[in-house]
């Protein structure tokens, strides 16, 4: 892992995100290395994603100078990296940020595949916040394979209990839900969500943003869900209704929990 340290101009990223005004990326590059991450696409970062990070390191004195300038709003924090991914630990970019936001009118999303987001519960409870966990599935062996280096589905979900126990508003993102593999044994992790009471559950399909994008993916099937490869390009660029039926089966499972939920597609 290339570790960088930079210094950046902005760090207030107007959103294009539904009820999002604001982003705030600590980190450039991410080390979870999720296989489905569309992020340097989005970016167009050539280097390869996973090996790299660069480390915001004046991010929250520049925040500090462009909360003055700017009318208050919803912030999400992260929208293309990983707030609490390992260097996290050392450098406390995401903490120092949280520090300048608590005593603001700002509402603040956290999105995160860590548990290293409970380190600052003493900071959430003095804040106007929500904590969002992200889960594709809660099959091991295959978020070893997606999402190599984050915190296991067990622990992610024993996290969003702890914070909601602790009166943290919490949600579920429940996607990129990845075709024949998310979908397995749907109910049963649809119950497993309802025991950590999230607020809410949203829920997103995968979504392709390049040729080179799905060749990264498309690699990583053959090598262990080769059976899968035919009918992922299928879903995904073909005309059919794959996600639409996948999502009649979540809402007639889902409501038969007191849950609200929400879908991105």
């Amino acid at each position: 892992m290339l570790v960088k340290e930079i210094k950046c101009r902005t760090i207030l990223s107007k959103s294009g995100l539904y009820d999002i005004d604001y982003s705030i990326n600590p980190y450039k590059g991410c080390e979870h290395s999720c296989l489905y991450c569309y992020a340097p696409f989005i970016i167009r970062e050539k280097r390869k994603w996973g090996n790299f990070v660069d480390v915001k390191i004046n991010a929250p004195e520049v925040l500090t100078k462009e909360m003055r300038k700017k009318k208050k709003g919803n912030i999400l924090i992260s929208s293309v990296t990983d707030p609490y991914q390992p260097l996290e630990k050392k450098y406390k970019i995401t903490r120092r940020i949280l520090e300048k936001l608590k005593d603001t009118k700002h509402f603040v999303s956290v999105l995160t595949k860590s548990s290293l987001v409970l380190r600052d519960l003493d900071l959430f409870k003095k804040m106007k916040c929500e904590i969002g966990l992200t889960i594709t599935t809660l099959d091991e062996d295959t978020v070893k394979i997606f999402e190599p280096n984050s915190s296991s589905p067990e622990e992610r979900l024993e996290t969003l209990s702890y914070l909601k126990i602790s009166g943290i508003k919490t949600y579920i993102f429940f996607g990129p839900l990845l075709p024949f593999i998310s979908d397995l044994n749907l109910e049963k992790t649809i119950s497993r969500f309802s025991l950590v009471r999230p607020d809410y559950i949203l829920i997103d399909k995968l979504n392709i943003k390049s040729q080179e994008h799905w060749e990264k993916i498309k690699n990583v099937l053959e090598m262990n869900y080769p059976n899968l490869v035919k009918k992922w390009k299928k879903v995904l660029f073909s005309k059919n209704d794959y996600y639409d039926k996948l999502k009649q089966r979540i809402i007639e499972i889902i409501q038969n929990y007191d849950i609200k939920y929400e879908f991105c597609y």
